[in-house]
């Protein structure tokens, strides 16, 4: 049934079930009105800073007292539960194509009988069927709250509301399944990051549709890239690559979002950068020289970084023609990330040591 084929597409079979850290994962904010008062923090890091990338969207750019990024210290409990209910509806309607979203919820009693080829996880079992809405939706608190299994619950609402069918559609054939979980280790593959932050799951990072392949002869099945401007962006570095396919080249769609908010996964580890001026996206100029935000998810960060960039310095490129011939050596790898939109650019830790 509906609850064994969610199992499916999500972890590729029956018989995986989540470990312990993304059963408890949910979305729980840092100390209301503190220096992180709009950061998520908790497991599932992928899941989450895709969703803090859109929060952080909405308090800086849907509010009316946003001019810097000081503003965001100005957030109390009633705005954090607004904006963690406008980011998590915001994915769920894009995966519903803007006509309707739906949201998954945990019961008392079991709504399937398990079988031989089938494996309990105590909580799936108890997903009813599903309650479709549409906006305003504000489902935040179903996410929120401990034991409520709020990440997961969040991906199958997010599955629902794109529909299996549909999915099934996005997906390559390699790609049959969203969430790689191991022993020890789990890696949201690009087609859920994707899916969260377009509403499609395409496997490629790429603009529009390929139909060639590298070696110039026609593909047999094209393949679907990212076929809008998102809202937030993407920005890809991991250190030493033997060579970076086609599929994982981020196009211009993700890599100039509607907003100056991207997800960075570094390493194969997602964090989020932003700019609290609009403008950067539109009018170069203010591509001259910047600031940029950063922010890691890892709890160990105590105040958002702020890094200035220079553009038009080329410091950069004297120093990496000085001593070593690999700049990877040299320069931290959000550096290299910010390099892969802004090429070139000499990046200022304004005081704060380096610590990605």
């Amino acid at each position: 049934g509906k609850t064994k084929s969610l199992r499916r597409i999500l972890l590729g079979g029956n018989f995986r079930v989540f470990d312990y850290e993304w059963r408890r994962a949910i979305f729980h904010f840092r100390e209301p009105n503190s220096e992180l008062a709009y950061a998520l923090k908790g497991g599932a890091q992928a899941i989450q800073m895709v969703v803090q990338a859109r929060i952080i969207k909405h308090l800086l750019f849907a509010r009316q007292s946003s001019s810097d990024g000081r503003t965001l210290t100005e957030v109390g409990r009633r705005e954090q539960d607004r904006a963690l209910a406008a980011a998590l509806s915001d994915s769920l309607w894009l995966a519903g194509q803007e006509v309707s979203a739906t949201v998954t919820l945990v019961t008392e009693d079991y709504c399937v009988t398990p079988h031989l080829d089938y494996k309990l996880d105590t909580f799936t079992e108890r997903v009813p069927p599903f309650l479709t809405a549409l906006r305003p939706l504000r489902p935040q608190h179903l996410f929120q709250e401990e034991g409520s299994h709020g990440v997961i619950l969040f991906l199958y609402s997010l599955i629902c509301s794109r529909t299996i069918e549909r999915l099934r559609e996005d997906l390559d054939s390699p790609t049959s399944y969203l969430l790689h979980l191991s022993p020890g280790s789990s890696v949201c593959r690009q087609a859920l990051l994707n899916l969260l932050l377009t509403g499609r799951a395409s496997p490629h990072l790429f603009n529009g549709t390929q139909h060639f392949g590298q070696d110039g002869l026609p593909l047999q099945h094209p393949l679907q890239g990212v076929l809008s401007r998102s809202d937030v962006g993407y920005l890809r570095w991991k250190e030493r690559p033997l060579s970076v396919p086609l599929c994982l080249q981020v196009g211009s769609m993700l890599k100039t979002p509607r907003f100056p908010v991207w997800v960075c996964s570094i390493n194969s580890s997602c964090s989020v950068l932003f700019s609290a001026t609009r403008l950067l996206l539109s009018d170069w100029r203010a591509e001259h020289l910047f600031q940029l935000y950063y922010y890691s998810g890892q709890s160990s960060q105590t105040a958002t970084a702020r890094l200035t960039v220079d553009t038009h310095s080329h410091h950069w490129e004297a120093s990496s023609r000085d001593g070593e011939a690999d700049p990877e050596k040299r320069f931290p790898s959000l550096e290299m990330t910010i390099r892969t939109k802004w090429d070139g650019a000499a990046i200022d830790w304004n005081g704060t040591s380096p610590f990605y």
